[in-house]
């Protein structure tokens, strides 16, 4: 039998504050749902499940650490820089 660990992962702080002033001068709400990594017991195998942000009924997916944000996917991504940009073009 496989057992799946879940451990939730936090958020970086100057990340969320980042992106909350990104937010606040597009004047939207943001949701933010911290990710999780995910272990197969007894395995080598591991899965990070990116943190999301919920913009206008629009999923985006970051990393800690990371200066670009993905759009849905991990498909399309932009810099965190261009956001505002982008939120307002919605």
């Amino acid at each position: 039998m496989i057992t799946i660990i879940k451990q939730e992962l936090d958020i970086d702080e100057s990340l969320k504050t980042k992106l909350s002033y990104i937010c606040e001068f597009a004047n939207t709400t943001p949701t933010f749902i911290k990710g999780n990594i995910r272990k197969l017991d007894k395995t080598n195998l591991t899965y990070i499940e990116p943190h999301r942000i919920i913009i206008k009924g629009i999923n985006f997916l970051f990393f800690n650490y990371s200066n670009e944000i993905y759009i849905e996917n991990l498909s399309t991504k932009i810099k965190i820089s261009e956001l505002q940009n982008y939120i307002k073009s919605i």
